[in-house]
């Protein structure tokens, strides 16, 4: 049976408080509570400061909802909102719940204006830290705006539906496959961080898996590498390494470095000799060098080894591959103009990671995981890659071996 309420006056609550402030003020302060009955009650903090809760139990559990500041929230008001929070418990419902689903909705209610451009900006912003390269932030840019916000960019972000998503992605799915499944990503992010900001709710139109995937056509090979990741066919690398060996500068042993180790530009360009440990034959890019911000063992084959020998007389201090300065890195484009010295404009230094992919995929019994975490490729199937552990370091250097081999396969390149 419910106690007597009303045990609050406005008096009896400016003495506690007067009392509690001269505790604080003698460094004595300590929380305090007065009941008003029937589950309301004034909370006092050690620093003095005083908030209304009504306290209830549910469920075998004991709750206390905040209904406001002192004396902003007047011992009348108070006494009002506690009264329909009885209301409510006597209906069978959790004030608690009912409270959170207002405040959801007001939420909700203000979004309405709130448009895919605008939560896109706000996403990258929170981001930023998170990408290294400035040109990572950049390409999120470009292609949200060329893409995309010409049809759901002044939407508002509660409203896109697949149908939006089908419009932006089909007429680049095919012919700008990559840009196509970096886009569709970036989108899937957007939504996602808008739900978790409770600007939306519902399934995310973006999603690919058990989504897209059954609206998209499937793509091929060549669709999939986009023209700016144009790469060679795994069946002409042989003769190209015999062809690269005739070229000079440390261009072209960086390349080849490159080819036999299936790594980024940007780690070619970057490698450092404190990452090499030629005993151990093993290459450690450091996350912060890599595109997942995950450590990277690189295997070291014999061919491998033998161009670091090689490079390490005429190379600096501190980079493998050095630029014309010594003391820094070489350009990311210098692998690039030797191709095009090369006359071989139609293929890019990147696309060589494709020629490695496809060569695992179609010409060896090497497994699927093993093969990506050749390329530092983290596992779209995100359970799979809790479980997986290892990084298949001895299963990869007998793969970057059996590489090796095919990629010299008519002759060796001379040293």
């Amino acid at each position: 049976m419910r106690g007597p309420i009303n045990k609050l006056s406005d008096t009896k609550i400016e003495s506690a408080l007067r009392t509690a402030r001269k505790a604080v003020a003698a460094g004595q302060g300590k929380p305090i509570l007065l009941g008003d009955g029937g589950g309301l009650t004034l909370q006092i903090s050690k620093t003095g400061a005083a908030s209304w809760l009504h306290r209830y139990m549910r469920l075998g559990k004991a709750v206390g909802l905040g209904l406001g500041g002192y004396p902003e929230v007047s011992l009348k008001l108070a006494r009002a909102k506690a009264e329909e929070c009885r209301r409510i418990l006597a209906e069978g419902r959790d004030p608690l719940t009912d409270k959170r689903a207002a405040e959801t909705a007001a939420k909700l209610a203000r979004a309405k204006g709130k448009t895919f451009d605008d939560c896109a900006s706000e996403y990258i912003a929170d981001h930023a830290a998170e990408w290294k390269n400035p040109k990572h932030i950049q390409q999120w840019k470009n292609s949200l705006k060329t893409y995309a916000s010409p049809i759901i960019g002044e939407r508002p972000i509660g409203e896109i539906t697949t149908a939006d998503l089908k419009r932006i992605l089909n007429p680049i799915w095919s012919n700008k496959n990559e840009t196509a499944s970096r886009l569709r990503g970036r989108i899937e992010s957007i939504i996602d961080w808008a739900t978790a900001h409770e600007l939306r709710t519902g399934e995310n139109p973006a999603r690919w898996k058990g989504h897209l995937e059954h609206l998209l056509a499937k793509t091929t090979p060549e669709q999939r590498a986009d023209n700016h990741f144009a790469a060679l066919p795994h069946a002409d690398v042989p003769a190209f390494m015999e062809k690269l060996a005739a070229q000079e500068g440390m261009a072209r042993w960086a390349l080849e470095f490159l080819i036999l180790t299936a790594a980024r530009t940007s780690e070619i360009t970057g490698a450092q000799w404190d990452e090499i440990d030629e005993a151990a034959q093993l290459w450690t890019v450091p996350a912060g060098r890599m595109k997942a911000r995950k450590e990277h063992r690189v295997p070291l084959t014999a061919r491998a080894l033998t161009i670091l020998r090689t490079v390490k007389a005429f190379s600096g201090k501190t980079f493998v591959f050095p630029g014309q300065n010594k003391d820094k890195p070489m350009s990311n484009m210098t692998m690039t103009a030797l191709l095009r010295r090369m006359g071989r404009s139609d293929i890019t230094v990147h696309g060589f990671r494709s020629t490695f992919r496809d060569w695992v995929g179609e010409k060896t019994s090497h497994d699927f995981r093993t093969a990506e975490a050749a390329l530092a490729h983290q596992l779209p199937d995100r359970v799979a890659a809790a479980y997986a552990r290892s990084d298949l370091f001895e299963k990869r250097f007998a793969m970057m071996r059996d590489w090796e081999k095919h990629c010299i396969a008519s002759a060796e390149s001379e040293d």
